[in-house]
């Protein structure tokens, strides 16, 4: 059996076979086929996670819709697929030309590098379609219009309308409206944003998209894929003619990653049936509308290394959107997402139109890019006058590894991760120390990134601490915030699965905004000690003998701008 690592042709995926004249596995999505024909609208944009077949699906749709591509004819391809049982369906393989495009590998670091993969990218797309140029439908004046495209002559204003141009040249050339397909449409968007560059980049998309797809009289439909649903404000102004399914919708749900069904079959085929408990635990999770989903680029990979389980999908990007979001986010940002990480979920309001430039005033976009980028799920929803409000958890192991490499990465800062890895040991052993001394080397670098001195600084340093501990093994231990126990609530719990391993109690105090450095040593010590008299006072330890803890360290922190004092005291519980 042939595992089709990375390869997004349909014809090649079912028709080539390996040295050993073994084909390629393939799930049968061909009736996504069916139901994009069957769906009236004009234009139609799916979106999804990468990596969960997007581009495969396209290059179906082009396989079946154009009668040949690269001189190769495409009949026949369909005839043992799910399609080929609906015969209304078949007449339209191969009757329709075809504008394919795809915009999955234009990364580019500046706008100017953005502009000139564009022009080859459009210059490629045009030679591709260069026999209209041996027809007699095109005038003279056309034809030369055409060869600038052609031969990457052409100036800033013709590339913003070629794709419109294109569709009036395929017309006239065949007498049959043209359907358009437009692969990770929003690639270069979410690249410019990163790069700086998003505002050219939207002026100029807005122009090439909504020309050829806003009331085209030569178009007969356009499917576009993407991962973000950007703001019609934004790209798709007035284009009223474009019907949107997201993750928040049932439609085309099962054809992008891999159902529950089709998940099984497959692990019987390569023999891992007896993994399947891990496989769910680890690249399951995903919903799109009311159909479970697997990560199918995760799984493949997985098949590919018999059996072995690893973060496959999250190693395929650089996440760099995600870092820098998560490690600006505010302090009650990160003590939701603490919240996640306990596999606790939130419920958030999620909105589907997306504006880049509102990312970093409005952090209610970060939750919806992280659910319709793959790093959460859904696993109910209520639709609200304002968007669709969402319990959101995090949708698998492979993708929680992710958040703590992340975490772990900001903490450690330029210093090496096993600073960081350090701080969490020590502090599980009870080697206070080690722990405080590694904690101000990493405040040191952390906070010169954060502001210190916001308006509520207790929930700064609570979040900072949730953070820190997000890197602790949620195998061995339970952390929990703000729980009650005793006769209050304490700000931190650690307790470990194992009895007779260490009960940590963590009290939080903050000398606040105003810090006069006068006697800040001496201030912090006095809060550290109320703090540590705070856990003996409300009884926090009781969490601890609850889970039949033995030991329990007690540990109180103050904390002062970048500095801070620590108390503790060990507490036998037998």
């Amino acid at each position: 059996m042939h595992l089709p690592i990375g390869i997004s042709n349909f014809k090649t995926l079912i028709t080539e076979t390996d040295l050993t004249g073994n084909h390629y596995l393939f799930v049968d999505k061909t009736l996504f086929i069916y139901d994009i024909l069957n769906n009236l609208a004009e234009t139609i944009l799916i979106t999804r996670p990468r990596r969960f077949g997007k581009t495969l699906n396209m290059s179906m749709l082009y396989h079946f819709l154009s009668a040949e591509i690269d001189g190769r004819p495409t009949q026949g391809l369909f005839n043992n697929l799910k399609v080929a049982a609906h015969p209304e369906c078949m007449q339209h393989q191969g009757k329709y030309p075809v504008i394919f495009l795809t915009f999955k590998d234009i990364k580019s670091s500046s706008f100017e590098d953005f502009y000139a993969s564009i022009c080859n990218l459009i210059g490629d797309l045009y030679e591709s379609h260069e026999q209209i140029l041996l027809g007699d439908k095109l005038t003279v004046y056309q034809k030369k219009q055409y060869r600038l495209v052609l031969e990457r002559e052409a100036v800033y204003v013709n590339i913003k309308t070629a794709l419109l141009d294109l569709t009036f040249y395929v017309y006239q050339h065949y007498g049959v409206k043209p359907i358009v397909l437009i692969d990770e449409y929003d690639t270069p968007i979410q690249t410019a944003y990163v790069n700086n560059y998003y505002q050219e980049m939207i002026d100029f998309m807005r122009e090439f998209l909504s020309s050829a797809l806003k009331d085209n009289a030569y178009l007969q439909k356009a499917v576009l894929t993407g991962i973000l649903r950007i703001a019609k404000e934004s790209l798709f102004s007035g284009l009223n003619n474009i019907k949107i399914y997201s993750l928040l919708d049932s439609t085309y749900g099962e054809y992008f990653g891999f159902t529950e069904p089709e998940v099984a079959a497959l692990l019987e085929k390569t023999n891992l049936s007896h993994n399947i408990k891990d496989v769910k635990i680890w690249y399951n999770g995903y919903q799109a509308g009311d159909t479970i989903l697997y990560n199918p680029w995760s799984i493949i990979n997985y098949l590919v290394e018999r059996g072995k389980l690893s973060p496959y999908w999250i190693n395929t990007s650089n996440n760099t959107l995600v870092k820098e979001l998560l490690i600006n986010s505010s302090a009650g940002f990160k003590e939701q997402f603490e919240t996640l990480l306990q596999d606790n979920p939130i419920e958030k309001l999620i909105t589907e139109n997306f504006v880049f430039t509102y990312l970093t005033a409005n952090e209610s976009l970060v939750w919806s890019l992280l659910l319709m980028s793959g790093y959460l799920k859904i696993t109910s929803s209520t639709q609200m006058e304002l968007g669709q409000l969402c319990k959101l958890e995090i949708p698998n192991n492979e993708v929680k590894i992710l958040y703590r490499v992340i975490i772990a990465e900001w903490l450690s800062g330029v210093n090496d991760a096993a600073i960081f890895n350090e701080f969490l040991t020590s502090l599980l052993v009870g080697k206070i120390d080690t722990f405080v001394n590694n904690m101000r080397t990493i405040m040191l670098q952390t906070f010169s990134v954060h502001d210190v001195k916001g308006s509520e600084p207790e929930k700064f340093y609570h979040g900072f601490m949730l953070g820190l501990l997000a890197g602790i093994d949620r195998k061995q231990y339970n952390i929990e915030s703000n729980k009650e126990s005793g006769l209050g609530r304490y700000d931190i719990a650690i307790i470990p699965n194992d009895t007779a391993k260490l009960g940590i109690v963590l009290e939080l105090k903050s000398l606040g905004k105003q810090l006069d450095p006068t006697d800040l040593d001496l201030r912090l010590q006095e809060a550290a000690n109320i703090a540590l008299q705070q856990i003996d006072h409300k009884q926090y330890v009781a969490t601890m003998q609850q889970h039949r803890i033995k030991h329990c360290l007690k540990v109180g922190v103050a904390f002062g701008g970048k500095e801070l004092a620590v108390v503790h005291r060990m507490d036998d519980l037998t």
